[in-house]
């Protein structure tokens, strides 16, 4: 039981200095004025700056923006791909007192009218190449008062029926590049993103400056960012907050790249940018890193990666992906979080006194989530809420708190059923070792219940794809009149193998990992 806050002696410091994130980008613009912030063009093309004058460009974007009829507290929309301009739009319009609130392109249009709505938008920022993903709901949106379409156009040559509605570097133009941003509250909300929707309605998790700059400094400092950085914003900036990675480099100084709008399919754009901006620090997900390995493997001459530092998360990264970028010199870094942790939550590092392990051993480990970070509390319970034993088999529900969890959704009845005691409830199922690595088995939704026993998707779905031969794996549960479920395979060669494997070389590569009531009862190649 909580025992509550205890009221101190009275300190000397300075805590009425509010934790405001455009600190980040006014420090970085007197401290590192020189250092590039560049960014891939829809076109290719590589537009650059420096942090000075990316400064200017975001006073002058204020001032654009009080003009608009922005006011503190406002929510501002954003869809945009990974660019400078999102960046200049999250450091303005939180710099202002107003929120960014992050909309997601691939979600369906109907769930992206119910999250302005909810959030009560006053203005869209939408870059042009997305405006078809606007328009059709415009007429749908309550609250939405104007528009501005980011692009280099002048207003006067938009083709689009949004009204009213400016262009994006004409609304700067008009600007001085002075601006005296005031101290905002620091529990005022920096940023808002939606969940995906996959239960039910998006749900609002509202994140504040003083949770995203605690956030920022943690992610630089279990990373060791530095001076000699080069950091590449890869996951997409409207997705928790891009995990917050772009904001860590005017933080530590460091280079940053803005990947712009690539898919799975153009992969080779990233490792385009990876090779010659000499990336050492990025993020993503398997779903993206493993195309860009396979890209990497068809180039004549292969690249090397001194220092590279990838964040993985999303998923449980394949064993076959970590050994991959390991060869290229790329360490893959596990970690875990999700939208209502801002996110980071747990980062896999080995523990001084686990370096005795055997080279196996410690890839199984790192396999798993890792350990929570500074300032997270984290605890693995039972159905009665009882923690479990940390044997790392027992399954549990993983519950989290901290300075950067949320402890409510936005205007949303669910919240008493996803929050209890401060510890927000993740739905996913988890176990912990001795040595205190958690290890998500799966969502509790996912995971296959067979004979009242539980199989993790996950396992199968890695184990599966540690096959030399499989590019990409999912597992299934399939309704079964005696054992409840059993788990389904679909599975996709590489092409060179495809003829040349079968179904039961995939069982035969899987068994000696699973018992044989978790093996798939089907497989499709």
């Amino acid at each position: 039981m909580s025992v509550g806050i205890v009221k101190g002696f009275p300190s000397t410091s300075g805590d009425d200095y509010q934790l405001n994130i455009i600190t980040f980008l006014k420090c970085a613009a007197n401290t590192y004025p020189e250092v590039e912030v560049i960014s891939r063009n829809i076109d290719g093309s590589i537009f650059r700056y420096n942090y000075y004058e990316a400064f200017q460009r975001v006073k002058k974007l204020a001032n654009a923006l009080v003009k608009l009829g922005v006011k503190p507290g406002d929510r501002v929309g954003i869809a945009e791909w990974n660019t400078h301009r999102f960046f200049e739009l999250y450091f303005a319009i939180s710099g202002i007192g107003a929120v960014a609130l992050e909309l997601n392109p691939r979600i369906a249009g109907i769930d992206r009218a119910y999250v302005i709505n909810h959030a009560e938008a006053k203005f869209i920022f939408v870059a042009e190449t997305l405006l078809p993903i606007i328009e059709p709901i415009a007429d749908d949106l309550n609250t939405v008062q104007s528009y501005v379409v980011i692009t280099d156009k002048k207003s006067r040559d938009l083709k689009t029926d949004l009204a009213p509605v400016k262009s994006y570097e004409d609304i700067l133009e008009q600007e001085p590049d002075s601006y005296d941003f005031p101290m905002i509250d620091e529990t005022s909300a920096f940023a808002a993103c939606y969940t995906s929707g996959t239960t039910g309605k998006p749900k609002g998790v509202f994140v504040s400056h003083r949770a995203m700059y605690l956030h920022t400094i943690m992610i630089s400092g279990m990373s060791k960012m530095g001076l000699d950085d080069v950091v590449m914003q890869t996951v997409p900036m409207f997705h928790a907050q891009g995990w917050g990675v772009f904001l860590c480099a005017p933080l530590v100084g460091a280079k940053l790249v803005f990947s712009g709008m690539y898919t799975a399919e153009t992969t080779h754009v990233l490792v385009d940018l990876m090779v010659s901006e000499k990336v050492t620090v990025n993020n993503g997900a398997p779903a993206i890193y493993m195309p860009m390995l396979e890209q990497i493997r068809s180039m004549p001459e292969k690249p090397v990666f001194p220092n590279l530092r990838m964040f993985s998360g999303a998923t449980e990264p394949p064993l076959a992906m970590m050994k991959g970028y390991d060869e290229l010199g790329g360490n893959i870094i596990h970690a875990y979080g999700a939208t209502e942790t801002t996110p980071l939550v747990t980062v896999n590092l080995l523990k001084a006194q686990m370096a005795d392990l055997s080279e196996d051993e410690k890839w199984e480990l790192r396999k798993k989530q890792g350990l929570p970070v500074t300032g997270i509390e984290m605890k693995v319970v039972d159905a009665e809420g009882k923690d479990i034993p940390h044997d790392g088999e027992t399954v549990g529900e993983l519950l989290i708190k901290g300075p950067w969890i949320t402890t409510t959704y936005y205007n949303d009845s669910r919240s008493a059923d996803s929050f209890t005691d401060g510890y927000w409830k993740s739905g996913d199922a988890a176990t912990i070792d001795k040595n205190g690595y958690i290890k998500i088995s799966d969502r509790f939704k996912d995971l296959v219940k067979s004979g009242g026993e539980w199989i993790s998707s996950i396992d199968l779905e890695n184990s599966i794809m540690a096959h030399k031969c499989v590019l990409e794996a999912t597992v299934a549960g399939l309704p079964h009149p005696k054992w409840e479920e059993r788990p389904l395979a679909l599975v996709k060669l590489k092409e060179k193998y495809i003829g040349k494997v079968t179904k039961q070389d995939i069982l035969n590569f899987i068994s000696p990992n699973f018992a044989k009531w978790q093996l798939p009862m089907r497989l499709f190649l």
